[in-house]
Protein backbone atom coordinates (compact mmCIF):
# COMPACT_ATOMS: atom_id res chain seq x y z
CA UNK A 1 0.00 0.00 0.00
CA UNK A 2 0.95 3.41 -0.65
CA UNK A 3 0.07 6.31 1.95
CA UNK A 4 -2.17 8.97 0.70
CA UNK A 5 -1.18 12.34 0.73
CA UNK A 6 -3.30 15.00 2.46
CA UNK A 7 -5.16 11.73 4.25
CA UNK A 8 -7.35 13.38 6.67
CA UNK A 9 -9.01 10.77 8.19
CA UNK A 10 -7.96 9.94 11.68
CA UNK A 11 -7.83 6.05 11.56
CA UNK A 12 -4.61 5.38 9.65
CA UNK A 13 -3.35 3.01 7.08
CA UNK A 14 -5.12 -0.12 6.24
CA UNK A 15 -8.72 1.22 7.82
CA UNK A 16 -11.92 0.40 5.65
CA UNK A 17 -14.47 1.88 7.62
CA UNK A 18 -13.64 5.04 7.39
CA UNK A 19 -16.41 7.81 9.14
CA UNK A 20 -18.02 4.43 10.06
CA UNK A 21 -15.81 4.33 12.83
CA UNK A 22 -17.64 7.57 14.18
CA UNK A 23 -21.24 4.82 14.82
CA UNK A 24 -21.46 3.54 18.72
CA UNK A 25 -23.74 1.74 20.86
CA UNK A 26 -24.23 4.91 22.20
CA UNK A 27 -24.49 7.25 19.48
CA UNK A 28 -27.19 4.27 18.31
CA UNK A 29 -29.16 4.47 21.08
CA UNK A 30 -28.99 8.30 20.86
CA UNK A 31 -30.52 8.27 17.52
CA UNK A 32 -33.04 6.28 18.59
CA UNK A 33 -34.26 8.82 21.45
CA UNK A 34 -35.17 11.23 18.58
CA UNK A 35 -38.05 9.10 17.01
CA UNK A 36 -41.23 11.00 19.17
CA UNK A 37 -44.25 10.06 16.80
CA UNK A 38 -43.03 6.97 15.27
CA UNK A 39 -43.98 8.61 11.86
CA UNK A 40 -41.50 7.13 8.85
CA UNK A 41 -40.62 9.39 6.24
CA UNK A 42 -39.04 7.31 3.08
CA UNK A 43 -35.93 9.24 1.57
CA UNK A 44 -35.45 7.43 -1.31
CA UNK A 45 -36.58 7.27 -5.16
CA UNK A 46 -38.49 4.09 -6.90
CA UNK A 47 -35.71 2.14 -8.87
CA UNK A 48 -36.96 1.92 -12.19
CA UNK A 49 -36.47 1.90 -15.96
CA UNK A 50 -35.73 5.22 -17.44
CA UNK A 51 -34.39 6.65 -14.28
CA UNK A 52 -32.01 9.31 -15.06
CA UNK A 53 -28.43 8.09 -15.68
CA UNK A 54 -24.99 9.67 -16.85
CA UNK A 55 -23.76 7.84 -19.76
CA UNK A 56 -21.52 6.35 -20.53
CA UNK A 57 -20.22 5.25 -17.09
CA UNK A 58 -23.92 4.46 -16.09
CA UNK A 59 -26.20 1.44 -17.46
CA UNK A 60 -29.76 1.39 -17.52
CA UNK A 61 -31.87 -0.40 -14.76
CA UNK A 62 -32.82 -3.50 -16.85
CA UNK A 63 -35.29 -6.33 -14.82
CA UNK A 64 -36.50 -9.35 -16.83
CA UNK A 65 -38.62 -12.39 -15.61
CA UNK A 66 -36.65 -15.76 -15.50
CA UNK A 67 -39.60 -17.71 -14.02
CA UNK A 68 -42.90 -16.75 -14.37
CA UNK A 69 -46.20 -18.69 -12.26
CA UNK A 70 -47.44 -19.94 -15.53
CA UNK A 71 -44.27 -22.00 -16.76
CA UNK A 72 -43.06 -23.35 -13.01
CA UNK A 73 -47.32 -24.48 -12.41
CA UNK A 74 -46.36 -26.45 -15.29
CA UNK A 75 -42.85 -27.70 -14.45
CA UNK A 76 -44.07 -28.19 -10.76
CA UNK A 77 -47.34 -30.42 -12.13
CA UNK A 78 -44.72 -32.57 -13.89
CA UNK A 79 -43.36 -33.22 -10.60
CA UNK A 80 -46.13 -34.59 -9.39
CA UNK A 81 -47.86 -31.15 -7.60
CA UNK A 82 -50.91 -31.16 -7.24
CA UNK A 83 -51.57 -28.01 -5.30
CA UNK A 84 -50.89 -25.62 -8.58
CA UNK A 85 -47.92 -24.47 -7.34
CA UNK A 86 -46.41 -21.23 -9.19
CA UNK A 87 -43.51 -19.04 -8.26
CA UNK A 88 -42.13 -15.78 -10.10
CA UNK A 89 -38.49 -14.93 -10.00
CA UNK A 90 -36.80 -11.91 -11.79
CA UNK A 91 -33.14 -11.25 -13.07
CA UNK A 92 -32.08 -7.77 -12.46
CA UNK A 93 -29.27 -5.69 -14.47
CA UNK A 94 -28.49 -2.40 -12.71
CA UNK A 95 -25.43 0.40 -12.03
CA UNK A 96 -25.09 0.00 -8.30
CA UNK A 97 -25.03 4.06 -8.44
CA UNK A 98 -28.85 4.03 -9.71
CA UNK A 99 -31.00 5.84 -7.79
CA UNK A 100 -31.04 6.60 -4.26
CA UNK A 101 -27.58 4.80 -3.37
CA UNK A 102 -24.55 5.40 -1.07
CA UNK A 103 -21.07 5.35 -2.85
CA UNK A 104 -18.43 3.37 -0.84
CA UNK A 105 -14.80 4.55 -0.20
CA UNK A 106 -13.41 2.66 -2.98
CA UNK A 107 -15.64 4.49 -5.66
CA UNK A 108 -13.03 6.89 -6.18
CA UNK A 109 -8.90 7.56 -6.42
CA UNK A 110 -6.92 10.89 -6.56
CA UNK A 111 -4.39 9.00 -9.07
CA UNK A 112 -3.30 5.86 -8.04
CA UNK A 113 -4.36 6.05 -4.46
CA UNK A 114 -7.16 5.50 -2.58
CA UNK A 115 -8.60 5.86 0.93
CA UNK A 116 -6.82 4.33 4.02
CA UNK A 117 -3.39 4.50 1.79
CA UNK A 118 -4.69 1.58 -0.31
CA UNK A 119 -3.28 1.24 -4.48
CA UNK A 120 -6.17 0.92 -6.77
CA UNK A 121 -3.57 -1.24 -8.92
CA UNK A 122 -3.47 -3.64 -5.91
CA UNK A 123 -7.23 -3.14 -4.97
CA UNK A 124 -9.40 -2.53 -8.24
CA UNK A 125 -9.91 -5.88 -10.24
CA UNK A 126 -12.12 -7.24 -12.82
CA UNK A 127 -14.40 -8.88 -10.41
CA UNK A 128 -14.45 -5.11 -7.73
CA UNK A 129 -12.83 -3.99 -5.29
CA UNK A 130 -10.90 -5.83 -3.21
CA UNK A 131 -11.12 -3.42 -0.73
CA UNK A 132 -12.85 -0.47 0.46
CA UNK A 133 -16.40 -2.12 -1.22
CA UNK A 134 -19.74 -1.06 0.32
CA UNK A 135 -19.65 -4.46 1.91
CA UNK A 136 -17.29 -2.92 4.48
CA UNK A 137 -19.80 0.43 5.30
CA UNK A 138 -21.86 -0.22 8.72
CA UNK A 139 -25.86 -0.54 9.56
CA UNK A 140 -26.60 2.80 9.63
CA UNK A 141 -28.54 3.94 12.56
CA UNK A 142 -27.49 8.17 13.44
CA UNK A 143 -28.54 11.41 13.96
CA UNK A 144 -30.03 12.91 10.39
CA UNK A 145 -30.18 15.99 9.50
CA UNK A 146 -31.70 17.72 6.99
CA UNK A 147 -30.44 21.28 5.77
CA UNK A 148 -33.25 23.19 3.10
CA UNK A 149 -30.96 25.47 0.94
CA UNK A 150 -32.69 25.60 -2.24
CA UNK A 151 -33.94 29.18 -1.48
CA UNK A 152 -30.53 31.02 -0.92
CA UNK A 153 -31.47 33.33 -3.65
CA UNK A 154 -33.98 34.11 -2.68
CA UNK A 155 -36.86 31.83 -3.61
CA UNK A 156 -35.91 31.28 -6.99
CA UNK A 157 -34.41 27.18 -7.95
CA UNK A 158 -30.97 27.17 -7.55
CA UNK A 159 -29.47 26.72 -10.94
CA UNK A 160 -27.06 24.41 -12.03
CA UNK A 161 -23.78 25.35 -11.36
CA UNK A 162 -24.63 27.47 -8.11
CA UNK A 163 -22.11 26.59 -5.08
CA UNK A 164 -22.90 25.90 -2.22
CA UNK A 165 -19.99 27.65 0.53
CA UNK A 166 -19.15 26.52 4.00
CA UNK A 167 -20.43 30.04 4.55
CA UNK A 168 -23.82 29.35 2.66
CA UNK A 169 -23.65 26.20 5.25
CA UNK A 170 -22.75 27.76 8.48
CA UNK A 171 -25.31 30.76 8.09
CA UNK A 172 -27.70 28.19 7.36
CA UNK A 173 -26.95 26.29 10.30
CA UNK A 174 -26.49 29.61 12.45
CA UNK A 175 -29.74 30.51 11.28
CA UNK A 176 -32.11 27.49 12.55
CA UNK A 177 -29.72 26.76 15.30
CA UNK A 178 -28.70 23.69 14.22
CA UNK A 179 -25.27 22.45 15.81
CA UNK A 180 -23.46 19.29 13.70
CA UNK A 181 -21.79 16.45 15.47
CA UNK A 182 -19.60 13.59 15.22
CA UNK A 183 -21.34 10.94 13.44
CA UNK A 184 -24.32 12.92 12.07
CA UNK A 185 -25.25 12.49 8.54
CA UNK A 186 -26.09 15.65 6.82
CA UNK A 187 -28.66 15.50 3.84
CA UNK A 188 -28.54 18.99 1.72
CA UNK A 189 -31.87 19.91 -0.20
CA UNK A 190 -30.76 22.24 -2.78
CA UNK A 191 -34.36 22.21 -4.78
CA UNK A 192 -32.97 19.58 -7.95
CA UNK A 193 -34.22 16.66 -6.89
CA UNK A 194 -37.58 18.36 -8.48
CA UNK A 195 -36.62 17.19 -11.78
CA UNK A 196 -35.58 13.26 -10.99
CA UNK A 197 -37.99 11.68 -13.42
CA UNK A 198 -39.82 14.95 -14.61
CA UNK A 199 -37.01 16.41 -16.88
CA UNK A 200 -34.05 14.15 -16.55
CA UNK A 201 -32.35 15.14 -19.18
CA UNK A 202 -31.96 18.82 -17.30
CA UNK A 203 -31.31 16.49 -14.01
CA UNK A 204 -28.00 15.43 -15.24
CA UNK A 205 -26.59 18.25 -17.63
CA UNK A 206 -25.73 19.81 -14.22
CA UNK A 207 -26.56 20.75 -10.70
CA UNK A 208 -26.08 22.94 -7.41
CA UNK A 209 -24.27 21.68 -4.80
CA UNK A 210 -21.66 22.08 -2.16
CA UNK A 211 -17.55 23.13 -3.46
CA UNK A 212 -15.09 21.78 -1.96
CA UNK A 213 -14.92 24.28 0.53
CA UNK A 214 -18.25 23.82 1.93
CA UNK A 215 -16.72 19.78 2.09
CA UNK A 216 -13.75 20.41 3.51
CA UNK A 217 -15.85 22.26 6.69
CA UNK A 218 -18.41 19.28 6.79
CA UNK A 219 -15.50 16.53 7.12
CA UNK A 220 -13.77 18.73 9.65
CA UNK A 221 -17.47 18.96 12.23
CA UNK A 222 -16.98 15.28 12.00
CA UNK A 223 -19.60 14.28 9.54
CA UNK A 224 -20.26 10.38 8.91
CA UNK A 225 -21.87 11.03 5.33
CA UNK A 226 -23.12 14.33 3.14
CA UNK A 227 -25.88 13.46 0.94
CA UNK A 228 -27.94 15.36 -1.32
CA UNK A 229 -31.59 15.54 -3.28
CA UNK A 230 -29.13 15.30 -6.12
CA UNK A 231 -26.99 13.10 -8.62
CA UNK A 232 -23.80 13.75 -7.34
CA UNK A 233 -23.96 16.20 -4.08
CA UNK A 234 -21.29 18.46 -5.41
CA UNK A 235 -22.05 21.43 -7.68
CA UNK A 236 -21.71 20.52 -11.41
CA UNK A 237 -19.79 21.88 -13.73
CA UNK A 238 -17.63 22.76 -10.86
CA UNK A 239 -16.29 25.97 -10.00
CA UNK A 240 -12.62 26.38 -8.57
CA UNK A 241 -11.65 25.62 -12.07
CA UNK A 242 -13.00 23.90 -15.17
CA UNK A 243 -10.17 21.28 -15.05
CA UNK A 244 -10.38 20.15 -11.49
CA UNK A 245 -13.51 17.88 -11.85
CA UNK A 246 -15.41 16.27 -8.86
CA UNK A 247 -13.25 17.55 -5.93
CA UNK A 248 -15.50 16.86 -3.70
CA UNK A 249 -15.73 13.12 -4.20
CA UNK A 250 -12.06 12.94 -4.12
CA UNK A 251 -12.10 14.69 -0.51
CA UNK A 252 -14.69 13.05 0.61
CA UNK A 253 -14.49 9.65 -0.12
CA UNK A 254 -10.49 9.52 -0.39
CA UNK A 255 -9.48 11.88 2.22
CA UNK A 256 -11.44 12.23 5.14
CA UNK A 257 -13.61 8.69 4.44
CA UNK A 258 -16.85 10.21 4.83
CA UNK A 259 -19.71 8.64 2.83
CA UNK A 260 -21.90 10.13 -0.18
CA UNK A 261 -25.42 9.39 -0.51
CA UNK A 262 -27.24 10.78 -4.01
CA UNK A 263 -30.56 11.32 -5.41
CA UNK A 264 -32.49 11.67 -1.67
CA UNK A 265 -35.60 12.99 -1.85
CA UNK A 266 -36.28 15.06 0.94
CA UNK A 267 -39.63 16.94 0.20
CA UNK A 268 -41.82 15.12 2.76
CA UNK A 269 -38.86 15.50 5.48
CA UNK A 270 -38.57 19.84 5.06
CA UNK A 271 -42.57 19.95 4.96
CA UNK A 272 -42.46 18.49 8.59
CA UNK A 273 -39.79 20.69 9.64
CA UNK A 274 -37.49 18.28 10.94
CA UNK A 275 -34.06 19.82 10.55
CA UNK A 276 -32.55 16.47 13.15
CA UNK A 277 -34.29 13.18 13.25
CA UNK A 278 -33.44 9.79 13.80
CA UNK A 279 -32.41 8.37 10.33
CA UNK A 280 -31.76 4.34 9.62
CA UNK A 281 -29.65 3.37 6.53
CA UNK A 282 -28.78 -0.01 5.70
CA UNK A 283 -26.21 -0.64 2.99
CA UNK A 284 -26.33 -4.22 1.05
CA UNK A 285 -23.53 -6.28 1.13
CA UNK A 286 -22.50 -6.35 -2.58
CA UNK A 287 -19.46 -7.57 -2.28
CA UNK A 288 -16.88 -5.90 -3.70
CA UNK A 289 -19.20 -3.19 -5.32
CA UNK A 290 -18.43 0.66 -5.21
CA UNK A 291 -21.45 1.40 -3.63
CA UNK A 292 -25.20 0.25 -3.57
CA UNK A 293 -28.68 1.55 -3.94
CA UNK A 294 -30.02 2.31 -0.49
CA UNK A 295 -33.67 3.31 1.21
CA UNK A 296 -33.25 5.22 3.58
CA UNK A 297 -35.67 6.48 6.28
CA UNK A 298 -36.20 9.12 8.82
CA UNK A 299 -38.30 8.32 11.92
CA UNK A 300 -39.38 11.06 13.72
Amino acid sequence: MTNCIHDHAEWGPGDQLGAGNRLTAESTLAALAMAKTGRVVDLSHVIENGAPRIEPNQTPYLITSSATSRNTLRYRAGLGATNEVGANLERMELTMHVGTHIDALGHFTIGDRMYGGYSADQTVGDWGLANLGVEQIPPIITRGVCLDLSDLDGGDPLPAGRAITADDVRRHCDGRSIELRPGDAVFINTGWGRLFMTDNATYVSGEPGIEEGAAHWLTEQGVLAIGADNMAVEVLPGTRHPEIMMPVHQHCLVEAGVYLVENLVLDELIAAGADAFCLVMLPVKFKGATGCPVRPVAIL
